[in-house]
């Protein structure tokens, strides 16, 4: 099923008024975002958060590797013929940076079917600035993954993968703990990003099972 297949669903019996829906997240952000309160149009699948530095602050400036496709009213952050797009989040006041998505390692596809080359990998210079339609270049960023594969359905093989000590290997052949490998393999990511005046613009959508 494509991103936008499932998220043209109706949605009425899935909408809450909460974040807080059970969906612990991606471990590697989870020191830094926060509740959403008065959230609409929250899937049951779907983890959203909004992004707050360890400074309590949340406005941030976009760097990201990659290229723009210009889609609709939006400017979306994706990879290049090289390598897929690297995202981080610079804290406008205290400068601290926070990864966002990098779709080297981020997400089912690049944990347990892509392999990429340490080119790949790490020669991904952050050197392009994220600048909207109207030159903003500041944001409040929310983050969505939705998780819609389900590690512990014994039909899916994942579980007798998983060894005596609760590791499962990934494509690259490293290990990774199988609890902390479900909250990182989700299959979209998202990331939305608010201007001053309350503007969303979806800034990533990543389709990645």
């Amino acid at each position: 099923m494509g991103l936008f297949d499932f998220l043209k669903k109706d949605n009425t019996t899935s909408s809450i008024l909460t974040t807080d829906n059970g969906w612990p997240g991606p471990t590697y952000l989870a020191d830094y975002t926060e509740h959403i309160a008065g959230a609409k149009k929250v899937y049951p699948f779907e983890w959203r958060r909004k992004l707050i530095s360890t400074a309590g602050n949340s406005k941030f400036k976009i760097k990201y590797y990659g290229q723009l496709l210009h889609a609709m009213c939006d400017i979306l952050i994706v990879g290049t013929d090289f390598a897929p797009a690297l995202v981080v989040a610079k804290d406008i006041v205290s400068g601290q940076e926070i990864l966002l998505f990098d779709g080297c390692k981020n997400g089912f596809n690049p944990m347990f079917c892509d392999e990429f080359t340490s080119e790949q990998i790490t020669n991904r210079p952050l050197d392009n600035w994220y600048i909207d339609r109207n030159k903003n270049d500041s944001f409040e960023i929310i983050l969505s993954a939705y998780y819609q594969i389900d590690f512990d359905d014994e039909s899916e093989g994942f579980l007798e993968d998983v060894d005596e000590n609760g590791f499962i290997e990934l494509a690259d052949q490293s290990k990774m703990e199988f609890e902390k490998a479900k909250r990182n393999a989700f299959d979209v990511f998202q990331i939305i990003a608010i201007t001053e005046n309350g503007r969303k613009i979806e800034v990533l959508a990543e389709e990645l099972a």
